[in-house]
């Protein structure tokens, strides 16, 4: 009987990449879809990690859904729902990624924290052991033969084939940290590295809160802060060039209808400041219901932020999003390197991302007030 899934790649970097950066948690939920695989997460229903490695990460995909759909009725289950009935099991993720750098996969210098990543990171296809060269005729493909099967791994390099299998698990009922996407009260895009900064220099206080605060019409427009832990509280503000955010929405206000070209001097000024963003952002958008105020306050463990510094450390691109439940998602895209092409040249000598661009997204569940008291509790000697 053919095999219920098969994939086989021939960068099987680009898959502990992925990975990796969800490997906060010893036992991950994955899920076999024909589009990809959905590895999801999670850590006291607070935290959770969701990363999808597409098909098109593959040299060759095979979803034999035909034999999923029979393999279903026989045990007399009807779901309505294509998705429900695509195959999902729990393996665990920590011997998933210690099997991949085994196999020589990882980036030996991979970070475990916020205050590692800062750490000059080696692209392990520039070493002298694993050059471009030696990892053309290396490919590792994932195989799923039926339900309650083991994940096999099979690493094919020069001929000499190893395969390591992986127990597989009956998932319990879990459900995703629910994002409202339809009641988005902010949304910010900005560099990843940016972010990773502000959290690295949070960090150096061993926070045990992180504050954020964005409003759209005043000072501090973005802002982070880490308390609670054994020294002062500090604070990272993402300031707005005025100068060039004015002069900018000077020029769009002559665009306006004639009620604002009418407006005073002073009227103008304020239409101005309104509309400026941290210099740092691509897309600056805060707009908290009437039950906050302008402002929109929320805090979540710093612990469970500091999890997501893998994914920080290697993204190009993070989508800051929250919705009126306070629920936080940070959304990290991320450029692989493709290191068997090279990018194509894009004007004045810049080169575009050769490889293919993955998105790994976590999502953070906040504080109520009575925990934010109780973190708040200053430590003292007894």
């Amino acid at each position: 009987m053919e095999p219920l899934f098969t994939s086989v790649s021939n960068n099987a970097h680009h898959l502990y990449t992925l990975l990796s950066c969800i490997g906060f948690a010893p036992k991950a939920t994955v899920q076999i879809t024909p589009s990809g695989l959905r590895f999801s997460v999670e850590e006291g229903r607070v935290i959770q990690g969701l990363a999808f490695l597409d098909k098109s990460l593959f040299n060759s995909y095979t979803f034999n859904q035909q034999s999923d759909m029979s393999n279903h009725e026989s045990n007399g289950q009807d779901d309505s729902s294509d998705e429900a009935s695509y195959p999902h099991f729990v393996v665990s993720l920590s011997a998933l990624l210690d099997t991949l750098r085994i196999f020589g996969i990882n980036d030996p210098n991979e970070p475990n924290g916020i205050r590692d990543t800062n750490l000059p990171q080696t692209n392990p296809a520039s070493s002298a052991f694993s050059a471009p060269s030696l990892l053309m005729d290396r490919s590792c493909t994932l195989q799923y033969a039926q339900h309650g099967s083991p994940l096999s791994i099979t690493i094919s390099e020069f001929g000499v084939k190893t395969t390591c299998e992986l127990v597989t698990y009956e998932p319990e009922d879990e459900t995703d940290i629910p994002l409202q996407r339809d009641a988005i009260i902010m949304k910010i895009i900005m560099r990843s590295a940016w972010l990773h900064n502000a959290i690295a220099e949070l960090d150096s206080s061993t926070p045990t809160v992180l504050k954020l605060s964005a409003c759209a019409t005043r000072e501090p427009y973005f802002a982070l802060s880490g308390a609670g832990g054994p020294f002062s509280e500090s604070t990272v503000e993402f300031s707005a060039d005025q100068h060039n955010e004015i002069v900018g929405d000077v020029n769009r206000a002559q665009s306006q209808t004639n009620k604002i070209l009418a407006d005073d001097g002073s009227s103008r000024a304020r239409a101005t400041r309104a509309k400026l963003a941290p210099t740092v952002t691509e897309t600056f958008l805060v707009s908290p219901p009437s039950s906050m105020g302008d402002r929109i306050r929320q805090n979540y463990r710093f612990a469970l932020i500091r999890k997501a510094a893998r994914a920080m450390n290697v993204a190009n691109k993070v989508s800051i999003r929250g919705d009126r439940q306070g629920v936080l998602s940070l959304q990290f895209m991320i450029e692989l390197d493709d290191h068997n092409s090279v990018g194509r040249p894009v004007g004045a000598g810049l080169k575009a991302p050769s490889g293919p661009v993955c998105f790994v997204d976590f999502r953070f569940v906040p504080l109520l007030d009575e925990e934010d008291a109780e973190l708040d509790v200053p430590i003292t000697d007894e």
